[in-house]
């Protein structure tokens, strides 16, 4: 299955076998995309000489940087080599699974019809709290700052998605030179102040799956604060978030 207009955008850093597999996995699938883009964020020697073989096999634009400068600029520089009118953003160590050619299919029907549809997601940890059923098992996601809870902020993510041309220029870049998290939670509060739009997958746990594997474990580091499992942590840290999540999205929306 053939998508001209998409551009496969990969960001990578030291795990040139799960990139391989990741690509092979599209490969075997049968889907092909008008181009792919790998973005790298400063790897080792042994991965950068993977990568150069990976891309005389898989043809794909290969955007580097001599030093690692993080997940910003390493998807900011990703996403200025994309050419074409939509683009599917994928970390390294994720796998599409047997149902994501038809799943991607659907979502790019979707967005094509609707011209306020700025992203479809296809992965999360858990499911948006806040959901209208729309057809072939997308919702679009409701955001409303009067709605209970914390987790309606988690609207945005850099889990696998698929996205417009124009994200830049409505949502800002990533910003630079700070902690994955803070580059994260700054994204999803600017796509929240500037109205985004996005449409959710029901069954979240089938289009996409993540594999770190002890070979090539996850790169990203967690804090105590974030990762622990402590009950009395885990209802500090919730109140936490909801009181943070809604000041900072409140000063967001007047700036």
């Amino acid at each position: 299955m053939y998508f001209p207009e998409v551009t496969l955008l990969v960001t990578h850093y030291n795990r040139s076998a799960s990139l391989e597999r990741l690509l092979a996995s599209f490969e075997q699938l049968g889907c092909r995309f008008e181009n792919i883009v790998v973005s790298d964020d400063g790897s080792r020697p042994e991965h950068l000489g993977h990568l150069r073989s990976l891309q005389a096999l898989y043809a794909f634009n290969l955007v580097t940087t001599p030093v690692n400068k993080g997940l910003g600029n390493n998807i900011n520089k990703g996403q200025d080599a994309v050419t074409t009118p939509y683009t599917l953003y994928v970390q390294e160590d994720f796998v599409p699974q047997a149902i994501f050619p038809r799943v991607f299919s659907d979502a790019m029907a979707l967005m094509q019809e609707d011209q306020g549809l700025d992203v479809v997601r296809f992965y999360a940890y858990f499911p948006y709290p806040f959901l209208k059923p729309v057809r072939n098992g997308f919702s679009e996601m409701i955001f409303k700052w009067t709605l209970p809870g914390y987790r309606k902020f988690y609207y945005y993510s850099d889990h696998p998605h698929l996205r417009k041309n124009n994200f830049f220029s409505r949502f800002g870049r990533y910003k630079e030179g700070i902690k994955i998290d803070a580059t994260e939670y700054r994204m999803m509060m600017s796509f929240l102040a500037n109205k985004g739009k996005a449409l959710f997958y029901d069954n979240y746990t089938t289009v996409f799956e993540q594999i770190n594997s002890t070979s090539e474990p996850s790169t990203v580091k967690r804090n105590f604060w974030r990762e622990s499992g402590n009950p009395l942590i885990s209802v500090i840290r919730d109140l936490y978030r909801h009181t943070r999540f809604n000041l900072d999205y409140l000063f967001t929306r007047r700036l």
